[in-house]
């Protein structure tokens, strides 16, 4: 598929390079909140659905960041935008600052693994359709497990997700939603971002989400990753809840479902790294609903000039989103499943040639941001929001590998749907 490099659009009645600054006008189109700090950017130069024209405008000077969403599917429009104006914030203690600007609305806070402090939901949503329904994705994963299982097939692992679509009242908005995964997920990245650049189908589109997993992080020359795959849900109960971690980290299911992110990982940077530091094991992590498989992996650049848009494109899609082979994995989800859209996805931010005097005070409080820095989520625990009506998609998906159990994995997938549902006070049908 030929993409065009760029949509043409222009916000910003200058046309001037992105500026580091106090700006609140026009609004955000873009947020994403780290653990320790808060990118925003607002206004247009520039926008692309096409990720490598927007990367050789960085490399090129021609603009000086690039924020936005990559598509699941590599062959379809991205939605990346060359702002008019960057921020960047530092929390002065925990992330709970940086999101203390944003209206919380009243939703249900969690005390403990399945329980809720519950004054209301950010808005009245419910479920009106399920792509496919829980029975009939059993069918798709017994499906997979048998391809899996054909040792003639290269197909080793496939991702296959469920999908709901929600109606809200009143208007659920992209900023709301937000807000309220913010207050939930305490320990993920919390993002949104406009889909508008990836056409006119996506026009009035944004996609929100709390995102557990960094697909590439890039400060300075150290490149970071952390993979998550390899899952089973949290329990209410302490000692179950312990239970099923060790069972997790024990499994060789998962391991080796795990084991097959890490690999491609490792052999799309090692070539770009002069040094990669992979853990022999993953360790366990956390969500408030979830428990992962995760593996921290930290390498050295060797080339500078490499930012971490160049990372994000070169890693993408990763077998945690998509399966291995990955040509064959993703050719079996759009067979299986159709557009995914961008869920699957990533969505993060990468600045260019910024001045000095633009640098000086990009990140309050904490200095270091060079040409080439960024930071691109996993798109998953995300919806994407029509903000004219309201009405929202959510996925939610799980590696299947050839000794996968259906039951499991759709009880993997309900466990994962609740970091939505869970902010929108709705239940799944």
């Amino acid at each position: 598929m030929t993409l065009s490099t760029s949509t043409g659009r222009v916000d910003d009645p200058d046309a001037q390079p992105a500026r580091v600054d106090g700006s609140t006008t026009p609004a955000d189109h873009f947020e994403l909140y780290g653990l320790d700090y808060r990118c925003s950017a607002s206004g247009a130069v520039a926008s692309f659905n096409d990720p490598a024209r927007a990367a050789e405008s960085l490399a090129s000077g021609e603009h000086s960041a690039i924020v936005g969403a990559l598509a699941f599917d590599t062959e379809a429009p991205s939605a990346l935008t060359a702002p008019a104006h960057i921020r960047f914030d530092v929390p002065t203690s925990s992330r709970a600052a940086a999101v203390a600007n944003i209206p919380v609305p009243n939703i249900p806070v969690p005390n403990a693994v399945g329980s809720t402090n519950a004054p209301g939901p950010v808005a009245e949503a419910r479920v009106v359709a399920a792509e496919p329904l829980r029975e009939e994705h059993r069918d798709r994963v017994a499906a997979a497990v048998a391809v899996l299982a054909d040792s003639t097939n290269p197909l080793a692992k496939v991702v296959l997700a469920r999908k709901l679509l929600l109606d809200t009242s009143p208007r659920l908005t992209p900023e709301s939603f937000m807000a309220a995964l913010a207050a939930l997920n305490p320990h993920s990245g919390i993002f949104r971002t406009e889909l508008t650049p990836a056409g006119d189908a996506h026009h009035g589109r944004h996609l929100v989400g709390a995102s557990p997993e960094v697909l590439i992080r890039r400060r300075g020359r150290q490149v970071s990753a952390h993979p998550l795959a390899g899952s089973t849900p949290r329990h209410h109960d302490p000692i179950v809840d312990a239970e099923r971690a060790a069972t997790l980290n024990s499994s060789a299911k998962d391991l080796g479902e795990h084991r097959f992110v890490v690999d491609a990982l490792r052999s799309a940077l090692a070539p770009l790294c002069t040094r990669l530091d992979v853990p022999d094991a993953p360790s366990i992590v956390g969500t408030s609903s979830m428990w992962h498989l995760g593996t921290p992996i930290v390498g050295e650049l060797a080339d500078p000039s490499t930012t971490a848009l160049d990372l994000a494109i070169a890693v993408h899609p990763t077998p945690a989103v998509c399966g291995t082979p990955t040509a064959a994995a993703r050719e079996y989800i759009l067979a299986t499943e159709g557009d995914r859209g961008f869920y699957g996805g990533a969505v993060g931010w990468c600045v260019g040639n910024l001045s000095t005097d633009e640098r000086s005070g990009a990140l309050r409080g904490a200095d270091g941001i060079t040409p080439g820095d960024g930071e691109w989520l996993v798109a998953i625990r995300c919806a994407e929001i029509d903000s004219r009506t309201g009405t929202l998609a959510t996925w939610a998906g799980g590696g299947i590998v050839a000794d996968s159990d259906p039951d499991a994995e759709v009880a993997e997938t309900t466990a994962k749907l609740r970091t939505v549902l869970r902010a929108l006070g709705a239940d799944e049908i």
